[in-house]
């Protein structure tokens, strides 16, 4: 993991050097459509609101609890005992992100979405709320912290969400077994090249044209820089935008050549 100093390094060099949010000199129609009404897409949605409430309590709960970590480890809290507020302040996606992604969810209406890495189940009810009628997967290894998400789906009465507790190398291939497609992908678990490029080329097998991939931390380190290369590489991949805290990965054939993007957001 790069430290504080690396990260701000890189952020500035990002911001700097990025197409600004506006939209303006994209010559994609589709990235443009997407800076204007996605991106820039300022509504408060009515679930705002209940989710962020929710995400209030867990940064305000110090229950300790017991956590099994599968993934690269926590940089931030690296025992086993965790109060439930430290998680959360930790782990949780920045509201900005999470929201961004309920509009992704929201404006290209996937069927089957699936989250690996789902924490206490902020960024899943997002994504569970922007379309009722998807069926949203998601995945976490620590059974501790998928009891208090189940209770929060629970709570906020959301029944389009199937919940799958264990180690992402077994859970996540039993799951492509049995689901027809792979329409919306967010990996926000197991911050390492090799796990990562393993759900990205897994999940390819069940992607199509309109499938939309999107990557938690692409900057996070060089093991995950190094994943992100490799991703947009891909001979399948027609175009990318680098949002620097996530990465958005598509498919569609439509786009006659290969294109990436950095934006400022």
């Amino acid at each position: 993991m790069y430290s504080s100093f690396q990260l701000a390094k890189k952020y500035i060099h990002y911001y700097v050097n990025a197409e600004n949010g506006k939209g303006h000199g994209i010559h994609s129609p589709f990235v443009f459509d997407f800076v204007k009404n996605v991106l820039n897409d300022k509504k408060k949605y009515d679930c705002y609101k209940t989710i962020e409430l929710l995400r209030k309590k867990l940064l305000n709960d110090n229950t300790i609890i017991a956590v099994e970590d599968f993934g690269a480890g926590s940089a931030v809290i690296p025992h086993t005992n965790r109060k439930v507020s430290a998680i959360a302040a930790s782990s949780l996606k920045k509201k900005k992100f999470a929201q961004l992604l309920f509009r992704i969810v929201k404006y290209y209406r996937p069927g089957t979405v699936v989250e690996l890495g789902t924490s206490f189940g902020i960024t899943t009810s997002y994504l569970a709320c922007a379309n009722m009628e998807s069926k949203v997967f998601t995945l976490e290894g620590s059974r501790a912290i998928g009891e208090i998400a189940e209770a929060n789906f629970k709570k906020s009465d959301l029944k389009n969400i199937c919940f799958i507790q264990g180690n992402f190398e077994i859970s996540f291939r039993e799951l492509l077994d049995k689901i027809k497609s792979v329409d919306f992908l967010f990996v926000d678990g197991n911050h390492r090249r090799e796990p990562t490029l393993n759900y990205f080329n897994d999940s390819l097998k069940k992607s199509g044209p309109s499938s939309i991939f999107i990557f938690d931390d692409i900057h996070w380190s060089s093991d995950m820089e190094d994943a992100w290369k490799q991703i947009k590489a891909h001979s399948s991949v027609t175009l990318t935008i680098d949002l620097f805290f996530i990465g958005l990965v598509f498919f569609n054939p439509d786009f006659k050549v290969k294109q990436d993007f950095i934006i400022r957001y």
